[in-house]
């Protein structure tokens, strides 16, 4: 998915957030989450706006303990972070991952395979926080430097305009995000792995480990 224009999400949740502050409102938000570390930073960031619940849907990652592994991290991070926000795991599907990754198995990382990955999980994002009456949702993934926020921010307005449930735009590796969350993984002792869940990205990792 080609980007027509670059645009600073940042400054488009910042306005976002002024609004609401100036509401003196608490909107209710369902945050898709990939991992602990990931949501680190942006639930710092975004508890001192929203009532959050944090929406743990990652049917890519593999195997199932390590899916597990990262489910029972985040879940701690919440407990000892924030434990006011909420939490919701949905299902663990694998084969709905391999079904949009099939034929894409060879693609680079930032590639159309995890573009197809994106939007299956903003998807029952979207979905969830439409039957479940949020106010918005959007992702911790624009946390990472391996992700492409135009393309997730395209998507996540797509679907918003699908389900009739407002997407927050956000590009949370901005003004030291990323870093932020480095920070709080090692002050929270979170478990940080070095690929992104897929046995793809795990396989693409693990070659670049290899000795030249």
């Amino acid at each position: 998915m080609k980007q027509t224009q670059k645009v600073n999400y940042q400054l488009v949740l910042d306005d976002t957030i002024k609004k609401i502050t100036e509401a003196s409102a608490r909107p209710r938000l369902l945050l898709h989450a990939c991992c602990a570390p990931c949501s680190s930073y942006v639930l710092e960031y975004l508890c001192k706006y929203f009532d959050i619940t944090v929406f743990y849907y990652n049917p890519n990652i593999s195997p199932p303990e390590e899916y597990r592994h990262r489910v029972e991290e985040i879940k701690r991070l919440i407990s000892e972070m924030c434990p006011a926000v909420g939490f919701i795991e949905g299902k663990y599907d694998p084969a709905a991952f391999y079904s949009i990754a099939k034929g894409l198995e060879n693609e680079p990382e930032r590639g159309e395979r995890c573009h197809r990955c994106y939007r299956l999980r903003l998807r029952e994002s979207a979905a969830a926080a439409k039957s479940g009456g949020y106010d918005y949702y959007t992702t911790t993934l624009s946390i990472s430097p391996q992700k492409d926020s135009g393309v997730l921010n395209a998507i996540g307005k797509e679907l918003s305009d699908e389900y009739g449930i407002p997407y927050l735009y956000s590009d949370f590796k901005k003004r030291g995000g990323y870093k932020r969350s480095i920070e709080l993984s090692a002050r929270f002792k979170l478990y940080r792995q070095n690929f992104c869940g897929c046995v793809f990205s795990r396989r693409d990792a693990e070659n670049r480990q290899k000795p030249g």
